[in-house]
């Protein structure tokens, strides 16, 4: 089995979040898929396999199989577009079905863009927040009280808290066990902090302790729960922005995301993609 070692939402070329794109031709078990998971070393490598008019699609972290993951599908959009030519592919997850559309560039290059789940979004409940705040070393007052501290979901869960200023994405760090123990109480895939720069440009880190990693460079999958939310709560930004992501990590990403109005319908995450060449580990 080949793995080809791609970054999605990649930045002119350069940063993006390292996924593993595996075509297989009967899907591996689920031990050796988190082995191969754990061998690649990145946030998350995509299982494929030839079905019908689509592909099965499963999704594995070092530490667990993820329901959907949404920088793993930009690559593997772009995989299938390089594979088979440019346009839409119907992907079958455990629960759903989702598409990913390739596009080639006039340099050669390719993106792609995902439709995700249906969302939705809740209150998270007063007592775990503030769990998570103190892990976080936060309060209530570095928060934005425009926004909500929420549950959001669109194919995977998240928390979504959003500062009211860049310095606290920069100054971000927390205790990796206690927070993913956190993590597993809730089911969630990332903690999302954000900061909102304008109405159509957000800045984002993204805490993945519970699939075995400290932080995520790009995480599509939080992108489009993030859109689910903005909608939920009635935000008057722009319904089509842009979340940039791993600056701090020295992996500069870039999530391109578009909306409409109607509660719970998928949201549109778009971004580049680059291979990662022999002997990079990013």
């Amino acid at each position: 089995m080949e793995v080809l070692k791609l970054a999605a939402f990649s930045r002119d070329g350069q940063g993006g979040n390292p996924a593993g794109v595996a075509f297989c031709d009967e899907m591996p078990t689920d031990t050796e898929m988190l082995k191969i998971a754990k061998e690649i070393g990145y946030s998350e490598t995509a299982f494929l396999v030839k079905q019908e008019d689509g592909w099965r699609v499963r999704y594995f972290a070092p530490e667990m199989e993820v329901p959907f993951c949404g920088h793993a599908t930009i690559a593997l959009g772009a995989a299938l577009g390089e594979r088979f030519g440019e346009g839409g592919y119907k992907l079958f997850l455990n629960q759903g079905e989702i598409s990913a559309r390739a596009e080639k560039s006039a340099t050669g290059t390719f993106s792609a863009t995902l439709q995700s789940p249906e969302t939705w979004s809740k209150d998270a409940p007063v007592e775990y927040v503030d769990k998570i705040l103190a892990a976080f070393n936060l309060g209530r007052d570095n928060l934005d009280p425009r926004f909500p501290i929420r549950f959001a979901f669109a194919g995977a869960k998240h928390l979504i808290l959003v500062a009211k200023d860049r310095k606290t994405l920069a100054d971000m760090s927390y205790p990796f066990d206690l927070v993913k123990a956190l993590m597993a109480e809730e089911g969630l895939v990332t903690i999302s902090l954000l900061w909102q720069e304008s109405e159509e440009l957000f800045h984002s880190r993204n805490a993945f302790a519970s699939g075995g990693v400290y932080e995520d460079p790009a995480t599509g999958a939080a992108a489009a729960a993030l859109a689910g939310y903005l909608r939920d709560i009635n935000w008057q930004g722009k319904k089509a922005f842009t979340i940039l992501q791993g600056e701090d990590m020295g992996m500069p990403s870039r999530l391109l995301v578009q909306y409409n109005s109607k509660a719970g319908e998928s949201i549109s995450v778009s971004g580049e993609v680059r291979y990662i060449s022999d002997g990079q580990e990013k």
